[in-house]
């Protein structure tokens, strides 16, 4: 249960940083600016959204890595999974019954024929 929830806020951190990431302009488009094209107008002011953006991509950065490790150790808190042969088939070389279906049943036996 607390395996399925780690695994899901993991992978919306990691859809979160694909999308911040891919918001944030290059260090080409300020070349620009020296050019009358000033980001003035935008929605984020003068300075643009980088700042707000390169710290929002650190944020979840960190969550990303912490998630990550928590997954990990989740993962090897986990036991070994058990045989299926033990899980259906119990104590069959002590009683010689099979229990498989849930009816113990006695097994024939198959006389053998000797050849004289």
């Amino acid at each position: 249960m607390l395996q399925s929830v780690v695994i899901m806020a993991h992978v919306a951190v990691a859809l979160l940083i694909i999308g911040v990431v891919l918001l944030q302009r290059g260090k080409g488009a300020e070349a620009g600016t020296g050019f009358g094209a000033g980001a003035s107008g935008t929605v984020f002011g003068s300075r643009g959204s980088s700042n707000f953006l390169t710290r929002l991509t650190a944020v979840l950065a960190t969550l990303f890595f912490a998630t990550s490790l928590g997954l990990a150790y989740l993962a090897g808190k986990q036991s070994a999974p058990e045989s299926l042969l033990e899980l259906t088939l119990p104590n069959e070389q002590d009683t010689g019954m099979v229990g498989a279906s849930g009816l113990d049943v006695e097994l024939p036996v198959i006389p053998s024929e000797s050849v004289d």
